[in-house]
């Protein structure tokens, strides 16, 4: 008698080995052009870097092409809380981890493979080795790595998960992906139970001609697909993985800027980092329907912003950055600011600085990298839990949000910013959850959960050896 776990797993398999609606990406575009990396080229000891990222230049802009395809998969661990249980475990899970290293590049057109930790995996498994090796947070003397909360704009039934780990797949192959995936759910059998599968893309026109977004929107009815225009990379219009927007190499990492936490120059989790994951639903008929192009320009970027009608790309580089002033200005002039420009005291470095690894950042350098994407998931492709996560078979709009930044609280406090509230005091007067013209009101957050990435050498179970 096969019992429900059995089927839920057996249904994620098969989930696994297709990529359902996404499989018709491919058809609509040739994949970006990449130039060629060997598998077998050095790995960098950081899981969330990729090798051989393409940068483009759009109106004077340099513009990194992600990949096209994204894979998020959650599970609870099923195998034993003995020692050998979870060295076994350990064991088994890197092997299959090194197969695929050797077999794919870590590039957009190999794989970009990551996996991360959620804090339930440290304090059910390890929680010993956990408390003495914990990267802490010496600007707040707390942990690096916190539980996820839900912001003044989520609204009361966001999820708050308790995963223990994720993988992030990354590649303009989506039978990389689905290769990948179908090696480590065979290899990690009774060791991993899935709890959901997150799909999604990014890429604007390929030579010219109509973007993703417009015509995957359109393939699936999505409401104001129409208006989504023939250019844009992503739902909302524009641009954004602007390269001066994006944290640089190794900024993410514990161990990089001075001070910030314990673990240079020897932690344990060194040239790790935090990675938040959330769900948001976009209301692109709000969008669409009720805002003008520059409504929406100073929605997403900063009022007063003068862009020709069209503009996908607008730059954010350190001269663009906004500071109080500015944004007090634009509170008390207009009612509200940008987003980017509201997050930008707590995203951008306030100094130059010059890092551990002894490189120097500018002020107005970015903190935080974000590899997210968008999807049709409502709001996963699939769940173990359809009741608790409300899922649909009917497509929707959204996105798939995943920010890796060197302690939670950096996200924690760009995300506060993006609500007006900022660790200085100042609270800015407009109310995050109230309708308006603001880019929150078409925002609408799902779920969230922050997890730990570890280095490269401790990816497989991090601590079990302890």
């Amino acid at each position: 008698m096969t019992t429900r776990k059995q089927f839920l797993q057996r249904s994620a398999a098969v989930a696994l080995a297709s990529g359902g609606f996404y499989e018709l990406l491919d058809t609509l575009a040739p994949s970006p052009a990449r130039a060629a990396t060997r598998a077998t080229a050095a790995l960098p000891p950081e899981q969330h870097l990729l090798r051989n990222v393409r940068v483009v230049h759009e109106s004077g802009i340099e513009v990194v092409i992600p990949p096209r395809h994204h894979q998020l998969v959650t599970a609870r661990l099923a195998t034993g809380r003995t020692p050998a249980s979870l060295r076994e475990a350990q064991h088994t899970l890197e092997q299959a981890l090194g197969e695929l290293d050797r077999e794919f590049p870590a590039t957009p057109s190999g794989l970009g493979l990551t996996v991360g930790w959620g804090l339930p995996y440290f304090r059910r498994f390890v929680p010993a080795q956990w408390k003495r090796h914990a990267p802490r947070n010496l600007a707040t003397k707390g942990d690096a790595v916190l539980d996820a909360r839900r912001f003044p704009s989520d609204p009361a039934y966001t999820i708050l998960e308790a995963n223990d780990v994720i993988l992030q797949f990354r590649s303009d192959r989506l039978d990389h992906i689905a290769a990948a995936s179908k090696l480590i759910l065979a290899k990690t059998h009774g060791i991993l139970d899935v709890t959901s599968i997150r799909r999604g893309f990014v890429g604007g026109p390929v030579d010219g001609g109509v973007g993703l977004p417009k015509q995957m929107a359109l393939k699936a009815g999505i409401p104001a697909a129409s208006r989504i225009p023939d250019a844009a990379p992503l739902f909302l219009g524009f641009t954004s993985s602007q390269r001066a927007a994006l944290g640089p190499d190794l900024i993410a990492n514990f161990e990089t800027l001075p001070g910030l936490t314990d673990q240079w120059p020897d932690g344990y989790f060194r040239e790790g980092t935090t990675m938040h994951v959330s769900h948001l639903y976009l209301d692109l008929s709000n969008w669409y329907d009720n805002f003008s192009f520059t409504d929406r320009v100073w929605a997403t970027f900063t009022p007063d912003l003068d862009a020709p009608d069209g503009t996908m790309t607008v730059p954010e580089g350190s001269d663009q950055v906004a500071d109080f002033t500015r944004i007090n200005d634009d509170v008390s002039l207009h009612g509200f600011t940008g987003h980017s420009a509201s997050m930008q005291p707590a995203t951008r470095l306030q100094a130059d600085v010059r890092s551990n690894h002894g490189t120097v950042y500018p002020k107005g350098t970015a903190l935080i990298q974000r590899p997210d994407f968008d999807t049709l998931d409502s709001p996963f492709a699939w769940t173990s839990n359809v009741i608790r996560d409300r899922w649909s078979r009917y497509p929707s709009a959204g996105v798939h949000f995943v920010a890796y930044a060197p302690t939670t609280d950096t996200f924690n406090r760009a995300r506060l910013a993006m609500d007006g509230r900022y660790t200085n005091g100042t609270v800015l007067p407009a109310d995050p959850t109230q309708p308006s013209r603001q880019f929150n009101s078409v925002l609408e957050a799902t779920h969230r959960q922050n997890f730990l990435v570890p280095p490269r050498r401790h990816r497989s179970f991090p601590l079990a050896e302890l």
